[in-house]
């Protein structure tokens, strides 16, 4: 969906929640069938393989060959880690519900930390020429403006979540995989 598709749209609220609730289902519909037709645990991992190689020859031949956007600024979700533990845990135990039960939270808590590694540089903190300070990716968002980007997406470090303490990533993902 589009909270995985810009950099400055990775946000650690919406995308860490939305992105794997919505992600889950196709990998699970390939895994019901690889494993009830063929037994082969790979079929979320196949799925998210499959899912990925045309997310990637999307971003790079239409945006980056067609309309010059960086690379770097629409890079897809890592998946590959979250698809490879619901797999594992159909393979131990066997049972699509605890598969469910402890797949599905272990989908939704692998993925920030999995992204995490090349997501980093972009929450970095600059000091912008004009003042503000912020993150590397607000400012690729704001320097690097797309036609017809709502305002409010913009926003992003603004809410009530930062009452948990700081760190909303946890409290996202433990919701997401709720």
């Amino acid at each position: 969906g589009d909270w995985d598709f810009w950099l400055d749209w990775k946000d650690r609220r919406w995308w860490v929640t939305l992105t794997p609730i919505l992600l889950i289902t196709f990998p699970a519909a390939s895994q019901y069938f690889m494993w009830e037709k063929m037994r082969l645990p790979i079929g979320a991992t196949f799925c998210i393989l499959t899912l990925h190689f045309g997310q990637w020859m999307n971003r790079v031949f239409n945006f980056y060959m067609w309309a010059w956007f960086p690379v770097n600024f629409t890079t897809p979700g890592l998946m590959i880690p979250s698809a490879i533990f619901l797999d594992v845990m159909l393979m131990m135990t066997g049972s699509y519900m605890f598969t469910a039960l402890f797949g599905g939270m272990g989908w939704s808590l692998l993925f920030y930390p999995s992204n995490w590694v090349w997501l980093a540089p972009f929450h970095l903190a600059v000091k912008h020429p004009s003042g503000p300070l912020m993150s590397i990716a607000d400012l690729m968002g704001m320097e690097y403006v797309r036609s017809a980007t709502p305002e409010y997406i913009r926003i992003v470090e603004r809410g009530t979540l930062r009452t948990f303490g700081r760190d909303v990533t946890p409290v996202s993902s433990f919701f997401a995989g709720f």
